[in-house]
């Protein structure tokens, strides 16, 4: 009886601890963040030169479906980069507490509402600017504060 107990307070601890955004990618099961590869690392503060990596990376193939992580309205388009490149697209998306922006997609459209699960856009072709890169898009709260307990 003990241990059946424990086991329904551990699962009841991870339920809770489990990130309230939905799958962004097609066909897969998590979000799975980018670990490191020879372009640099994927998760949230890790090292840009001087700078810090201010969002997080979840994997996702080229050409793959992009979706709402949450149920809110597309704000406006957002641009990662100051010059144009193959990948430099997006959108902000804000609702339910969270603003944030979705970089790396070619959005079907920027503006107006959407429902959490409903489909983005598809991801850029990350290796036509980064060769060897694994593939992501990247997401970044509004505040630049961390976003990874979400995912």
């Amino acid at each position: 009886m003990f241990l059946i107990k424990i086991f329904i307070f551990v699962a009841l601890i991870a339920t809770a601890f489990a990130g309230p955004w939905g799958i962004l990618c097609a066909g897969k099961k998590e979000n799975t963040i980018r670990g490191c590869d020879k372009q640099g690392c994927g998760y949230y503060g890790a090292p840009r030169g001087r700078r810090k990596h201010t969002g997080v990376d979840v994997k996702c193939e080229d050409g793959s479906v992009v979706y709402a992580p949450f149920d809110g309205m597309i704000v406006r388009q957002a641009k990662p980069y100051k010059k144009d490149n193959a990948i430099n697209n997006g959108v902000q998306i804000t609702g339910k507490g969270y603003c944030i922006q979705i970089f790396y997609i070619k959005p079907i459209r920027y503006r107006g509402p959407v429902k959490k699960g409903q489909k983005l856009g598809v991801l850029l072709p990350m290796q036509k600017v980064y060769p060897g890169i694994t593939s992501h898009i990247h997401v970044q709260n509004c505040n630049l504060s961390n976003p990874t307990s979400y995912l």
